[in-house]
């Protein structure tokens, strides 16, 4: 009897309520002015740059093909969080059930996931593009690339697949409070009255495989590229290098840096108010700055984005035009 009366408590959480937000109503409405402005500045940001990546011959490349793949990431980062996020900051509406926690938590390790693989792959790229320029269009030929974004996206949806199995098959009974503004897996670990030992060293072990061999290739790439200049040792390399990997390598370094420091770690390290500032470096911030960075240190992205700029501008004023009532005759 006593042993159905705790299968029955187990089955008790049906929903979960974040608690990561402050309860004060006048910061609460300054962090969604906040936090809606640099969304609104993420989806600007991002739409524009796979606009211009989409419909300029200039970028038709391995490179941007990539880099398109990036800003489709950096958009649906956000969009799986933040729309949450300002919903409990607004209306204080901070529940969620358990299906739409699964989902939310499944979605996000999936995005996250293969964003990290896809700047392992753009690393590879920038390896070929600086060591082998002449075999550049043959190495990294239109199939290829297809390919690999294709296995970035397959790889990083089994992987959530496995942490949101792993994860969501607990029991949880009792406390269902978020000590954050979404689904992440340390919080809701915390919250499970299972045994987590065995999962958790699964899931680090997982973590720490995959995320290992993609920060493994990144470093092996940039160790060749460096070797290779080392090696030509010509006037402007330095220079030509930079320009080719520097924004790569900015985002590769903002990205693993706060992804490692939530994700690759015991449960019992965890600790909300520290979790909740990394969590919005990577989920808010990192796919605003992916664009500006590729874009301010990107020549041939820059003019694309002024060319979309004045076609749009064009665009409006046509619709203006079209919307004035005729002069009168007379």
């Amino acid at each position: 009897m006593r042993g159905k009366m705790q299968m029955a408590n187990l089955s008790t959480v049906s929903e979960f309520v974040f608690v990561g937000l402050s309860d004060a109503p006048e910061i609460r409405l300054l962090l969604f002015v906040l936090f809606l402005l640099i969304y609104l500045a993420t989806l600007a940001a991002n739409i524009m740059l796979l606009v211009a990546i989409s419909t300029d011959s200039h970028l038709h490349s391995p490179m941007y093909f990539l880099l398109g793949n990036l800003s489709l990431l950096d958009l649906l980062c956000p969009t799986i969080t933040v729309p949450k996020m300002l919903g409990a900051l607004l209306l204080e509406h901070k529940k969620i059930s358990f299906s739409g926690c699964l989902f939310q938590h499944f979605s996000l390790i999936a995005v996250v996931g293969t964003e990290i693989f896809l700047l392992a792959v753009m690393a590879y790229d920038r390896y070929v593009a600086v060591c082998h320029p002449l075999r550049y269009p043959s190495i990294m030929s239109t199939k290829l690339c297809a390919q690999l974004a294709m296995g970035t996206w397959a790889t990083g949806l089994l992987n959530s697949l496995l942490h949101t199995s792993l994860v969501f098959t607990l029991s949880f009974c009792g406390a269902n409070k978020i000590q954050q503004y979404y689904c992440d897996i340390p919080p809701v670990l915390a919250l499970s009255c299972s045994s987590i030992q065995s999962r958790e060293l699964v899931l680090l072990v997982v973590a720490g495989v995959l995320g290992g061999s993609a920060c493994v290739l990144t470093v092996v790439s940039y160790i060749c590229i460096l070797l290779e200049i080392l090696a030509r040792n010509s006037p402007g390399i330095w220079h030509k290098a930079f320009s080719t990997c520097g924004s790569h390598l900015t985002v590769v370094c903002l990205f693993y840096g706060t992804t490692i420091c939530t994700y690759v770690r015991p449960s019992f390290t965890y600790s909300p108010h520290w979790d909740r500032v990394v969590s919005m470096l990577y989920g808010m911030l990192t796919p605003l700055l992916n664009p500006i960075i590729y874009s301010l240190r990107n020549k041939e992205v820059k003019c694309a984005l002024k060319r979309v700029i004045s076609q749009v501008r064009r665009a409006l004023t046509r619709q203006e035009n079209l919307a004035q009532p005729p002069p009168s005759a007379g």
